[in-house]
């Protein structure tokens, strides 16, 4: 990524081009690698003897290491440092990645994406953290560098298929994990040259270690049971007793965080309108998209009889749309505020998904450009105003545990979609080709639903301090950072 071109573009400094350039590397490899996998998931099935549910979990592992730390990873990058914790993610996410690539069976490939995930929820949040520290308190110049990082990330995702199949089709699946290697080490030293360790705040909060146990917990048991839905049944034990497991977790979680000195999920962060909004906004976005790619991978290849590279090259039409509309969403979002690019991107996000509704066991694939371009664009447009939003509502010292909870709760999402809408792609009583489209076609309804949901929920969003009436930044800023002190 140029930055001199970043700068003139977006008017940022030069060191503030930098600084977001190199907090899109973590975000780059972080998010590349939720997707690059699912092109690969044939031939990691055939070589590793994995059945659909180990694959699944191979998708899932590094989703909820991810999304279960990230709350810790944040508080922790709060209390540390953002800097050393972006470092450490980067560390371990690259010695991981070398393990997922020696790999011999199913379970140490899991095993091993478990790491991943752990390395990612350290980066995530604390690259976003460095980012609005080199931005300051300028809400337009922040929502630019916003919408270029989030342009990195959702790009990622996007070409994350066309990657894995370029490199599938040149060197084998264990590539798509070597790749992330020399891309850690670079963002390592980037890191060391570009950005400053900024001191600590004073009043950094402690880890919330039941908390964090009981949300692992919860929201293993809970995607535990929805991927083995299917292979055991909704009635066996094991199903009943993960569903059981999650809830009474989640129960637990509540009241421990109702009670905690510092809690990881501090209630007052879930009494502000906005915050809570933009975060359930974000859960429907993540489920739905990364649910619907899992289930599009396996229609691209075992219905279609695609390549990996030919589905790889399939998903191209995200890449494009999600690079113009998230470019384009920074200055919407500085010009009309978070609420309307969210209420619309929703709503064009929906209208992709809908046109999945008609897909078949002959579908060409020109056929999917359409959906492939009107989700991306949707999405690219939403995202980065919902990211500014929950920047909006947090004092600077929590923006670390803020942006933690929101993409915790996105990745969350994530990893539920791919467990569920993998489910409904499974249908035991119907053939393999039958049962992965009506998956298909499930999905898309299931999606449309929450995204218009999602669109409602963003009607609650508090416009910019342009919008008459609405509350200046400053004073939502002292309104949550006194809720959060304790």
């Amino acid at each position: 990524m140029n930055s001199n071109l970043i700068s003139s573009r977006a008017g940022l400094s030069t060191r503030q081009a930098l600084i977001v350039t190199t907090a899109s590397m973590g975000f780059v490899v972080s998010q590349l690698d939720v997707t690059i996998v699912n092109v690969a998931l044939a031939s990691i099935g055939r070589d590793l003897h994995a059945s659909v549910a180990g694959l699944q979990w191979t998708v899932d592992a590094y989703a909820l290491a991810f999304a279960a730390l990230m709350l810790s990873a944040g508080v922790l990058g709060d209390r540390f440092g953002a800097r050393r914790l972006f470092v450490a993610g980067l560390m371990v996410f690259g010695l991981a990645s070398a393990a997922c690539g020696f790999a011999m069976d199913a379970g140490q490939l899991v095993a091993a994406r478990a790491l991943q995930g752990i390395g990612a929820a350290a980066m995530l949040p604390n690259s976003l953290v460095l980012l609005n520290q080199a931005c300051g308190h300028d809400d337009g110049l922040r929502a630019r560098a916003v919408g270029l990082w989030t342009a990195a990330g959702a790009v990622s995702i996007a070409a994350g298929p066309i990657v894995g199949g370029l490199l599938i089709a040149a060197l084998g699946w264990r590539s798509i994990f070597w790749v992330n290697v020399p891309l850690c080490v670079a963002g390592i030293v980037a890191t060391y040259v570009w950005i400053a360790d900024k001191k600590p705040e004073q009043n950094a909060r402690g880890i919330d270690l039941p908390g964090q146990v009981l949300a692992t917990i919860a929201l293993t048991a809970f995607v535990g049971a929805m991927i083995e839905l299917r292979p055991l049944g909704l009635t066996h034990p094991l199903v009943i007793g993960g569903i059981a497991v999650a809830l009474l977790a989640a129960i637990g979680l509540v009241l421990v965080e109702r009670r905690a000195a510092s809690p990881m999920l501090p209630p007052a962060l879930f009494r502000d309108g906005t915050f809570s909004s933009a975060t359930v906004f974000g859960i429907c976005v993540n489920l739905t998209y990364y649910g619907m790619v899992f289930v599009l991978s396996l229609y691209l290849q075992r219905v279609l009889g695609h390549t990996p590279l030919e589905a790889g090259l399939a998903f191209l039409p995200l890449t494009g749309g999600f690079l113009l509309s998230n470019l384009a969403s920074g200055p919407v979002v500085a010009r009309y505020g978070s609420r309307l690019p969210m209420i619309v991107g929703a709503l064009i996000d929906a209208t992709g998904f809908a046109a999945l509704l008609f897909v078949n066991a002959s579908t060409p694939v020109r056929a999917l450009l359409l959906p492939f371009l009107l989700i991306p664009t949707g999405m690219g447009l939403a995202v980065p105003a919902m990211t500014t939003a929950v920047l909006g509502t947090v004092s600077p010292d929590r923006a670390g545990t803020a942006s933690a909870v929101l993409n915790t709760a996105r990745q969350a999402a994530g990893a539920i979609g791919v467990a569920a809408f993998g489910a409904l792609a499974s249908h035991a009583a119907l053939g393999e080709s039958a049962q992965i489209v009506m998956g298909v076609r499930a999905s898309a309804g299931v999606s449309v639903a929450l995204l218009l949901f999602a669109a409602f929920m963003a009607r609650r969003v508090v416009e910019s301090k342009r919008a008459k009436g609405a509350k200046a930044p400053e004073a939502i800023l002292v309104k949550c950072s006194r809720g959060t002190q304790h």
